[in-house]
């Protein structure tokens, strides 16, 4: 498994690349199909004597999703650990759960008889509730922003058409407890996040978004 080793801010030493590779053999034990494994490193300092830290970003490439785990700490060692003990976890769920789920179905599954999805406890509200909402008979807060030292991270992804069960193997690969996706069955934005043991709930839009063989068109 080829492995690439980048750093930002702070430079990569030989010993440093000596444990990755080590923990690329670990890695590639359990990810047999993996072709690659990306390692960013990326130093941040702070002010007003905050200790600086390092954060150790894994990319795992191979047939199939991306796995993606993360990890931070003083010492760079010491985050990589924890971002290669993270990734082989998600590897390790996803793989229990395929396996789990042939035999034993649970969480999200769609009934082909009934055109239903089965094994969720999701609710949708009421009409009455929608309309009163809608009306002002029920009022809506609004909060006026206020400064936060806290830095919100975001990121933008293009829509793609899956499954719920796809959705889920995902959410599990990236190590996540949501994943967003469009439903390839209904063409509905939706979100499907992680309860307690195995258990998946689904939240949908109303709102189609436009099918997948148009945008391609």
């Amino acid at each position: 498994m080829e492995t690439n080793i980048v750093g930002v801010g702070v430079g990569i030493s030989d010993r440093f690349r000596a444990v990755v590779e080590e923990k690329t053999a670990r890695i590639a034990t359990i990810a047999t199909k993996a072709q690659s494994l990306d390692v960013k490193v990326t130093h941040r300092s702070y002010r007003g004597g905050h200790v600086e830290d390092e954060t150790v970003e894994l990319t795992l490439i191979g047939r199939g999703p991306l796995v993606r785990a993360e990890a931070r700490d003083a010492d760079k060692f010491v985050a990589l650990d924890l971002a290669v003990d993270k990734l082989i976890e998600q590897v390790r769920r996803a793989k229990e759960r395929r396996i789990d789920g042939r035999h034993h179905p649970r969480g999200a599954r769609f009934e082909k008889g009934t055109g239903e999805l089965a094994g969720i406890d999701v609710h949708p509200v009421s009409a009455d509730t929608l309309h009163a909402v809608s009306t002002g008979a029920i009022p809506t807060l609004e909060v006026e922003e206020e400064y936060s030292p806290v830095v919100i991270r975001t990121k933008n992804f293009d829509a793609e058409w899956m499954t719920v069960e796809e959705a889920v193997d995902r959410m599990e690969l990236v190590g996540h407890d949501f994943f967003l996706f469009v439903d390839a069955r209904s063409d509905h934005p939706s979100v499907v996040y992680r309860r307690k043991g195995w258990d998946y709930g689904v939240i949908s839009l109303t709102t189609q978004a436009a099918p997948a063989e148009e945008l391609v068109g």
